[in-house]
Protein backbone atom coordinates (compact mmCIF):
# COMPACT_ATOMS: atom_id res chain seq x y z
CA UNK A 1 0.00 0.00 0.00
CA UNK A 2 1.27 3.46 -0.95
CA UNK A 3 1.73 5.39 2.29
CA UNK A 4 3.10 8.54 0.69
CA UNK A 5 0.76 11.53 0.17
CA UNK A 6 -0.71 11.83 -3.31
CA UNK A 7 0.01 14.93 -5.36
CA UNK A 8 -3.40 16.41 -4.50
CA UNK A 9 -2.69 15.95 -0.78
CA UNK A 10 0.10 18.52 -1.17
CA UNK A 11 -2.15 21.32 -2.46
CA UNK A 12 -2.88 22.99 0.88
CA UNK A 13 0.62 22.51 2.33
CA UNK A 14 2.05 24.20 -0.77
CA UNK A 15 -0.33 27.15 -0.42
CA UNK A 16 0.39 27.51 3.29
CA UNK A 17 4.13 27.42 2.70
CA UNK A 18 3.97 30.05 -0.03
CA UNK A 19 1.68 32.26 2.05
CA UNK A 20 4.59 32.80 4.46
CA UNK A 21 7.01 33.84 1.70
CA UNK A 22 6.90 36.36 -1.12
CA UNK A 23 8.55 34.02 -3.62
CA UNK A 24 10.35 30.69 -3.39
CA UNK A 25 12.54 28.74 -5.75
CA UNK A 26 10.76 25.59 -6.87
CA UNK A 27 13.48 23.39 -5.33
CA UNK A 28 13.32 25.20 -1.98
CA UNK A 29 9.52 25.06 -2.01
CA UNK A 30 9.46 21.30 -2.47
CA UNK A 31 11.94 20.76 0.34
CA UNK A 32 10.13 23.18 2.67
CA UNK A 33 6.80 21.39 2.15
CA UNK A 34 8.42 18.02 2.74
CA UNK A 35 10.25 19.09 5.90
CA UNK A 36 7.33 20.99 7.43
CA UNK A 37 4.44 18.66 6.68
CA UNK A 38 5.86 15.20 6.10
CA UNK A 39 8.84 14.92 8.44
CA UNK A 40 6.89 12.36 10.49
CA UNK A 41 7.18 9.81 7.69
CA UNK A 42 9.75 7.08 8.02
CA UNK A 43 13.14 7.63 6.42
CA UNK A 44 12.42 4.72 4.12
CA UNK A 45 9.36 6.51 2.73
CA UNK A 46 11.16 9.85 2.52
CA UNK A 47 13.94 8.21 0.50
CA UNK A 48 11.59 6.32 -1.81
CA UNK A 49 12.32 6.91 -5.49
CA UNK A 50 10.53 6.40 -8.77
CA UNK A 51 11.74 4.02 -11.46
CA UNK A 52 13.80 6.91 -12.87
CA UNK A 53 15.44 7.55 -9.48
CA UNK A 54 13.59 10.79 -8.77
CA UNK A 55 12.47 11.26 -5.16
CA UNK A 56 8.82 10.18 -5.14
CA UNK A 57 7.56 12.63 -2.51
CA UNK A 58 9.34 15.64 -4.02
CA UNK A 59 8.07 14.59 -7.44
CA UNK A 60 4.47 14.57 -6.16
CA UNK A 61 4.90 17.96 -4.50
CA UNK A 62 6.17 19.31 -7.82
CA UNK A 63 3.12 17.92 -9.57
CA UNK A 64 0.91 19.62 -6.99
CA UNK A 65 2.67 22.95 -7.66
CA UNK A 66 2.00 22.64 -11.38
CA UNK A 67 -1.70 21.83 -10.89
CA UNK A 68 -2.13 24.78 -8.52
CA UNK A 69 -0.61 26.98 -11.21
CA UNK A 70 -3.24 25.77 -13.68
CA UNK A 71 -5.94 26.75 -11.17
CA UNK A 72 -4.23 30.16 -10.78
CA UNK A 73 -3.69 29.66 -7.06
CA UNK A 74 0.05 30.12 -7.56
CA UNK A 75 2.07 31.71 -10.33
CA UNK A 76 5.65 32.01 -11.52
CA UNK A 77 6.85 35.64 -11.49
CA UNK A 78 10.17 34.48 -12.98
CA UNK A 79 11.62 31.22 -14.18
CA UNK A 80 11.96 28.60 -11.42
CA UNK A 81 10.27 30.89 -8.85
CA UNK A 82 6.80 30.39 -7.36
CA UNK A 83 4.49 32.76 -5.47
CA UNK A 84 0.95 32.55 -4.14
CA UNK A 85 -1.74 34.57 -5.93
CA UNK A 86 -4.53 36.64 -4.30
CA UNK A 87 -6.86 33.79 -5.19
CA UNK A 88 -4.57 31.37 -3.37
CA UNK A 89 -4.45 33.63 -0.31
CA UNK A 90 -8.24 33.75 -0.28
CA UNK A 91 -8.32 29.94 -0.19
CA UNK A 92 -5.98 29.97 2.80
CA UNK A 93 -8.16 32.48 4.64
CA UNK A 94 -11.51 30.78 3.97
CA UNK A 95 -10.72 27.06 3.99
CA UNK A 96 -8.80 24.49 5.95
CA UNK A 97 -8.04 22.39 2.93
CA UNK A 98 -8.07 22.28 -0.85
CA UNK A 99 -9.02 18.84 -2.10
CA UNK A 100 -9.10 17.17 -5.49
CA UNK A 101 -12.84 17.76 -5.62
CA UNK A 102 -12.25 21.46 -4.91
CA UNK A 103 -9.88 21.48 -7.86
CA UNK A 104 -12.43 19.87 -10.16
CA UNK A 105 -15.00 22.50 -9.11
CA UNK A 106 -12.59 25.39 -9.66
CA UNK A 107 -13.65 27.57 -12.59
CA UNK A 108 -10.09 28.38 -13.71
CA UNK A 109 -9.15 24.71 -13.74
CA UNK A 110 -12.33 23.87 -15.65
CA UNK A 111 -11.60 26.61 -18.18
CA UNK A 112 -8.09 25.27 -18.67
CA UNK A 113 -9.40 21.79 -19.33
CA UNK A 114 -11.97 23.07 -21.82
CA UNK A 115 -9.33 25.04 -23.73
CA UNK A 116 -7.28 21.96 -24.47
CA UNK A 117 -7.39 21.06 -28.16
CA UNK A 118 -6.78 17.38 -27.69
CA UNK A 119 -9.85 15.36 -26.78
CA UNK A 120 -9.22 12.51 -24.41
CA UNK A 121 -10.78 9.29 -25.60
CA UNK A 122 -11.84 8.14 -22.14
CA UNK A 123 -10.44 7.16 -18.77
CA UNK A 124 -11.41 5.01 -15.84
CA UNK A 125 -12.93 7.95 -14.01
CA UNK A 126 -15.52 8.68 -16.70
CA UNK A 127 -15.87 5.20 -18.18
CA UNK A 128 -18.69 3.05 -16.99
CA UNK A 129 -17.91 -0.24 -15.27
CA UNK A 130 -19.45 -2.06 -18.22
CA UNK A 131 -17.18 -0.27 -20.74
CA UNK A 132 -14.08 -1.10 -18.77
CA UNK A 133 -15.16 -4.72 -18.29
CA UNK A 134 -15.82 -5.16 -22.02
CA UNK A 135 -12.48 -3.67 -23.03
CA UNK A 136 -9.51 -5.91 -23.69
CA UNK A 137 -6.23 -5.29 -21.83
CA UNK A 138 -4.80 -4.01 -25.11
CA UNK A 139 -7.69 -1.56 -25.50
CA UNK A 140 -7.15 -0.24 -21.97
CA UNK A 141 -3.42 0.13 -22.60
CA UNK A 142 -4.13 2.12 -25.77
CA UNK A 143 -6.59 4.35 -23.90
CA UNK A 144 -4.18 5.09 -21.08
CA UNK A 145 -1.29 5.66 -23.48
CA UNK A 146 -3.38 8.17 -25.42
CA UNK A 147 -4.36 9.96 -22.21
CA UNK A 148 -0.76 10.14 -21.04
CA UNK A 149 0.43 11.53 -24.38
CA UNK A 150 -2.39 14.08 -24.48
CA UNK A 151 -1.54 15.28 -20.99
CA UNK A 152 2.15 15.46 -21.89
CA UNK A 153 1.42 17.68 -24.88
CA UNK A 154 -0.87 19.91 -22.82
CA UNK A 155 1.80 20.28 -20.13
CA UNK A 156 4.52 20.89 -22.72
CA UNK A 157 2.56 23.67 -24.42
CA UNK A 158 1.86 25.32 -21.06
CA UNK A 159 5.58 25.17 -20.27
CA UNK A 160 6.53 26.75 -23.61
CA UNK A 161 4.18 29.67 -22.96
CA UNK A 162 5.99 30.58 -19.74
CA UNK A 163 9.63 30.46 -20.82
CA UNK A 164 11.79 33.36 -21.96
CA UNK A 165 11.12 34.29 -25.63
CA UNK A 166 14.81 34.08 -26.50
CA UNK A 167 15.03 30.62 -24.96
CA UNK A 168 11.98 29.67 -27.01
CA UNK A 169 13.89 30.65 -30.15
CA UNK A 170 16.69 28.28 -29.17
CA UNK A 171 14.20 25.46 -28.57
CA UNK A 172 12.72 25.93 -32.06
CA UNK A 173 16.17 25.94 -33.66
CA UNK A 174 17.08 22.81 -31.70
CA UNK A 175 13.91 21.12 -32.91
CA UNK A 176 14.56 21.99 -36.56
CA UNK A 177 18.14 20.78 -36.25
CA UNK A 178 16.88 17.53 -34.69
CA UNK A 179 14.60 17.18 -37.72
CA UNK A 180 17.75 17.07 -39.90
CA UNK A 181 17.40 20.51 -41.41
CA UNK A 182 21.15 21.04 -41.55
CA UNK A 183 23.40 23.73 -40.07
CA UNK A 184 21.87 26.89 -38.69
CA UNK A 185 22.77 30.19 -37.09
CA UNK A 186 20.89 32.24 -34.51
CA UNK A 187 20.55 35.93 -35.36
CA UNK A 188 21.44 38.70 -32.91
CA UNK A 189 18.70 39.23 -30.34
CA UNK A 190 18.81 43.03 -30.43
CA UNK A 191 18.30 43.47 -34.16
CA UNK A 192 17.13 40.31 -35.81
CA UNK A 193 15.02 42.15 -38.40
CA UNK A 194 12.14 39.70 -37.99
CA UNK A 195 14.53 36.79 -38.49
CA UNK A 196 15.35 34.64 -35.46
CA UNK A 197 17.44 32.03 -37.22
CA UNK A 198 18.70 30.88 -40.60
CA UNK A 199 18.94 27.26 -41.69
CA UNK A 200 21.51 26.24 -44.27
CA UNK A 201 20.27 23.47 -46.56
CA UNK A 202 23.55 22.93 -48.40
CA UNK A 203 27.27 23.27 -47.80
CA UNK A 204 27.61 26.45 -49.90
CA UNK A 205 24.66 28.25 -48.26
CA UNK A 206 22.89 28.51 -51.60
CA UNK A 207 19.58 27.40 -50.11
CA UNK A 208 18.45 29.06 -46.90
CA UNK A 209 15.36 28.83 -44.70
CA UNK A 210 14.50 31.83 -42.53
CA UNK A 211 12.96 31.25 -39.10
CA UNK A 212 10.63 33.48 -37.07
CA UNK A 213 9.25 32.58 -33.63
CA UNK A 214 6.59 34.14 -31.42
CA UNK A 215 6.05 32.92 -27.87
CA UNK A 216 2.52 34.10 -27.19
CA UNK A 217 0.36 33.11 -24.24
CA UNK A 218 -3.05 33.60 -25.83
CA UNK A 219 -3.15 36.13 -28.69
CA UNK A 220 -3.07 35.02 -32.32
CA UNK A 221 -0.31 35.78 -34.81
CA UNK A 222 -1.68 38.57 -36.99
CA UNK A 223 -1.40 39.11 -40.74
CA UNK A 224 0.81 42.16 -40.12
CA UNK A 225 3.44 39.98 -38.45
CA UNK A 226 3.46 37.63 -41.43
CA UNK A 227 3.85 40.59 -43.81
CA UNK A 228 6.86 41.78 -41.80
CA UNK A 229 8.36 38.32 -42.00
CA UNK A 230 7.75 38.20 -45.75
CA UNK A 231 9.46 41.57 -46.09
CA UNK A 232 12.50 40.33 -44.18
CA UNK A 233 12.71 37.32 -46.50
CA UNK A 234 12.40 39.36 -49.70
CA UNK A 235 15.21 38.85 -52.25
CA UNK A 236 17.06 36.61 -49.74
CA UNK A 237 15.25 33.31 -49.75
CA UNK A 238 12.06 31.65 -50.95
CA UNK A 239 11.57 29.49 -47.84
CA UNK A 240 10.49 30.38 -44.32
CA UNK A 241 9.13 28.81 -41.15
CA UNK A 242 6.98 30.78 -38.70
CA UNK A 243 6.53 29.10 -35.31
CA UNK A 244 4.27 30.18 -32.45
CA UNK A 245 2.97 28.75 -29.18
CA UNK A 246 -0.52 30.08 -29.96
CA UNK A 247 -2.29 30.07 -33.33
CA UNK A 248 -2.63 32.08 -36.53
CA UNK A 249 -5.46 34.31 -37.67
CA UNK A 250 -7.46 32.93 -40.59
CA UNK A 251 -6.17 35.77 -42.79
CA UNK A 252 -2.62 34.54 -42.23
CA UNK A 253 -3.35 31.22 -43.95
CA UNK A 254 -5.02 33.04 -46.84
CA UNK A 255 -2.06 35.38 -47.19
CA UNK A 256 0.47 32.52 -47.22
CA UNK A 257 -1.43 30.68 -49.98
CA UNK A 258 -1.05 33.70 -52.27
CA UNK A 259 2.75 33.88 -51.95
CA UNK A 260 5.26 32.86 -54.59
CA UNK A 261 7.57 31.80 -51.79
CA UNK A 262 6.95 28.92 -49.35
CA UNK A 263 6.20 29.67 -45.71
CA UNK A 264 5.38 26.87 -43.29
CA UNK A 265 3.17 27.83 -40.35
CA UNK A 266 3.61 25.83 -37.15
CA UNK A 267 1.12 26.59 -34.38
CA UNK A 268 1.33 25.45 -30.77
CA UNK A 269 -0.49 22.17 -31.36
CA UNK A 270 1.76 21.08 -34.20
CA UNK A 271 4.84 22.34 -32.38
CA UNK A 272 4.40 20.09 -29.36
CA UNK A 273 3.55 17.16 -31.63
CA UNK A 274 6.91 17.64 -33.34
CA UNK A 275 8.77 18.12 -30.06
CA UNK A 276 7.41 14.84 -28.72
CA UNK A 277 8.08 13.06 -32.01
CA UNK A 278 11.72 14.21 -32.16
CA UNK A 279 12.42 14.07 -28.43
CA UNK A 280 12.96 17.77 -27.74
CA UNK A 281 12.14 18.91 -24.19
CA UNK A 282 10.86 15.47 -23.19
CA UNK A 283 12.46 12.30 -21.89
CA UNK A 284 11.47 8.70 -21.37
CA UNK A 285 10.41 8.20 -17.78
CA UNK A 286 9.34 4.57 -17.90
CA UNK A 287 9.27 1.74 -20.39
CA UNK A 288 6.85 -1.16 -20.17
CA UNK A 289 7.66 -4.43 -21.90
CA UNK A 290 4.61 -6.34 -23.11
CA UNK A 291 5.10 -10.06 -23.68
CA UNK A 292 2.88 -12.54 -25.47
CA UNK A 293 2.97 -16.30 -25.79
CA UNK A 294 5.46 -17.57 -28.34
CA UNK A 295 3.25 -19.99 -30.26
CA UNK A 296 6.22 -21.36 -32.23
CA UNK A 297 7.84 -22.48 -28.96
CA UNK A 298 4.96 -24.83 -28.30
CA UNK A 299 4.98 -26.48 -31.73
CA UNK A 300 5.85 -30.16 -31.41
Amino acid sequence: MDQLPKYHDTFFPILQTLAKKETMHQRDLRIAVRDQYYSNLSQELLDQTTSTWANTLLDRIGRGMYILKIAKLVHQPTRWMFAITPKGKEIIEKKWSFTLQDLYNDTDYQAHQQEQKWKKLTNQENSTEEEVKNSSPQDLMEIWYTNIMNQLKNDLLDKLKTIDPYYFEQIVLTLLHRMWYGDMIETKKSSDGWIDGIINEDALWLEKIYIQTKRYTDKHVRELEIRNFIGAMAWRTQKGVFVTTSSFEAKVYERVKELWSTIILIDGLRLVDLMVQYGVGVQVRQTYEIKVIDEDFFLW
